[in-house]
């Protein structure tokens, strides 16, 4: 036909060509695999490759492959993949590994790509799939918002006293029951001039007079309702943003964080099978710590505190990397990870060790440089605080608690004043300088957190999922063609075929994109295919009324296209903003659905209209003269 130029056949020769090229790889199932990567200290390389083999062999486990990844240089940041036939075999293996391999690397179930090398080279790749169709790991968090409050206590205690000592109030004492913050100053204007001066600073806490005797006056502060309340929402807002980065930057692939009532969180991880992993990634707290150095071994007072007990009253006993046989740091903290803006991974110029440059905020950059400046030539110790969740059974019943680990990974002198930016050494390897810093920028969880609800879903489910909605696919594809083949006969056809042609541009689309596919996935291409047809039906319409008004064939299919757009447009775009809408302000499934049908609606439109009119093209044109149509 004369109305179709030869460049929109080529249009849709080089859309069909790349549709058919990015959906292939979703036509290879990936296989079980098991994948170890390297804890602190440790490495990931040919040796291991020939100690897992060794395993394995002696074990008599059947395993099809295993490879090292080499997207990086670095031997501690490579994972290793041991590909296997069954689900049976790699849970077997994960045990075996995980016994065998000890502490030094993390083994996990995992599934490999089968995606033939030439298709990734052009960055054609399956889509990944939700928890709901290859398993993970489903958790439900609580947040413990009493220890938020008792922090924020804390902050307001140490607060007011500096505030008295700027002011120069004086004052007996100032100390948190739990409930109040109570201070004790020496005369009723002292009391007064504290009251004027913490209430002009302070306004989020309100102020009365305690009880006096003698030469105590008391002053009682206690926080407002209304800033428990705030803080309790920053805290759940602060928690969510922290696990968001953690999970995303470790690279865990399409991630579920979201709130749910007052103090909950809902976490699903996809593809994610080891629960004690999971959960070191999200209930994991680390920080660092800046203390003033007292003494280190063979200092008789570090050999007093740890053979004795005989601790001075304003220092602790701490070990590490740094002072292995111990050394005494000051309770004091300078400055805390609380207080970094930003933490990247790198190395020492001069010593090439591993580092982590810290930039510090307004406060915590003044509090350092008020230290470096009065003790220039005096020790100065880094403390890492690692808090892990751990739960032990009591009375057969499962109690969440947190097991903090301190250890010294830098004891030196403070050679100069400095303030906002510096650097940590100490690290052991390149990999914890860069977890470290990973954990410090990702920000401190605002609250602990307890799993009070977890489960996992196996990939022997999620696979009966997919093929349940594959099934569900086909049946509705099929009652759809065969609906469109009976009532419109030759032009049914031809919207069948653009019909399929319109699932392969959607499989495309969203494997190129990288949409993550769910169970709410597979019915937004149900719910598409229903409703492409649409058009067609549309056009198919058009083309009738036009033959009954006695125009000829050629003019008929001309006109059916031409004045069925208008109307296929207007209704594609209601359909658009609706999807838009469940994109933007939905989530989880919801939003995964709305992703779905968006595409959806924009490859049907192409396939509709243009792919459909390209066949009709074909099929019947030419220099032959139409005498009839079979619509």
């Amino acid at each position: 036909m004369s109305d179709f130029p030869r460049w929109k056949y080529a249009l849709v020769a080089v859309v069909l060509l790349f549709g058919l090229l990015y959906a292939l790889p979703n036509v290879f199932a990936p296989v079980p695999a098991v994948q170890i990567s390297a804890n602190r200290g440790a490495v990931v390389d040919s040796t291991l490759k020939g100690k897992v083999e060794h395993i394995l062999d002696k074990a008599k486990l059947p395993y099809t492959g295993i490879s090292i990844s080499d997207d990086t240089q670095e031997s501690g940041n490579r994972r290793m993949l041991v590909r296997f036939t069954n689900d049976d075999t790699q849970s077997k293996a994960v045990d075996l590994l995980k016994d065998d391999l000890g502490d030094q690397y993390i083994v996990a179930p995992n599934l490999a790509s089968t995606v033939p090398h030439w298709l990734r080279a052009i960055h054609a790749n399956a889509m990944p799939l939700g928890l709901d169709l290859q398993g993970g790991v489903h958790f439900l968090l609580q947040i413990d918002q009493s220890g938020v409050l008792k922090r924020q206590e804390q902050i307001y205690e140490g607060n007011i006293r500096q505030l008295l000592r700027d002011k120069k109030i004086r004052y007996v004492s100032v100390s948190n029951d739990g409930k109040q913050i109570s201070t004790i100053l020496r005369s009723a204007s002292d009391r007064s001039a504290a009251m004027n001066a913490i209430a002009a600073e302070y306004p989020d806490l309100e102020l009365s007079n305690g009880p006096s005797t003698g030469n105590r006056f008391v002053l009682d502060a206690r926080i407002k309702p209304s800033k428990i309340r705030e803080l309790a929402q920053n805290t759940i807002r602060q928690n969510l943003g922290t696990l968001r980065n953690r999970v995303n930057a470790l690279g865990v692939s399409e991630p579920l964080i979201q709130q749910q009532g007052t103090n909950y969180i809902v976490v699903d991880l996809a593809g994610v099978q080891d629960t004690t992993q999971a959960k070191r990634i999200l209930g994991a707290q680390a920080s660092l710590e800046y203390r003033a150095g007292f003494a280190m071994y063979p200092d008789q007072r570090v050999i007093d505190a740890e053979k004795k007990g005989i601790v001075p009253p304003n220092a602790r006993l701490y070990y590490g990397k740094a002072c292995p046989q111990g050394c005494l740091l000051s309770k004091q903290i300078i400055v805390t990870g609380d207080e970094l803006t930003s933490a990247t991974s790198g190395f020492d110029p001069q010593s090439g060790t591993p580092q982590v440059n810290v930039t510090l905020n307004a406060a915590g950059a003044r509090a350092m440089r008020r230290f470096t400046e009065a003790n220039v030539g005096k020790p100065m110790a880094v403390v890492y605080v690692d808090h892990v969740p751990v739960t032990k059974m009591v009375d057969g019943k499962p109690v969440q608690s947190f097991k903090t680990s301190e250890r010294v990974i830098s004891y030196a002198t403070v050679q100069g004043v400095f303030g906002r930016q510096f650097s940590t050494t100490g690290l052991d390897s390149p990999k914890e300088a860069s977890n470290l810093a990973l954990l410090l920028k990702a920000g401190s969880l605002a609250a602990p957190m307890s799993f009070v609800e977890q489960y996992t879903i196996g990939p022997s489910l999620g696979r009966d999922n997919i093929r349940k909605g594959i099934d569900a696919v086909i049946l509705g594809l099929s009652l759809v063609l065969l609906a469109a083949l009976l009532y419109y006969k030759l032009f049914g056809l031809v919207a069948d075929i653009a019909l399929v042609l319109n699932l392969v541009l959607l499989v495309a689309v969203m494997s190129l994109i990288g949409v993550t596919l769910t169970m709410p996935g597979i019915a937004g291409i149900v719910l598409t295919l229903g409703m492409a047809i649409d058009a067609n039906v549309l056009i198919c319409e058009r083309i009738r009324e036009e033959l009954r008004n006695g125009s000829t064939p050629l003019a008929s299919i001309r006109a059916g296209y031409e004045k069925a757009w208008a109307t296929i447009l207007d209704a594609n775009v209601t359909h658009l903003l609706a999807a838009m809408a469940l994109m933007t302000l939905g989530s989880g499934p919801i939003k995964g659905f709305g992703v779905t049908l968006f595409i959806g609606i924009l490859t049907s439109l192409f396939t509709s209209v243009t792919v459909t009119h390209a066949i009709t093209a074909l099929l019947h044109g030419g220099k032959r003269k139409l005498k009839t149509l079979h619509v």
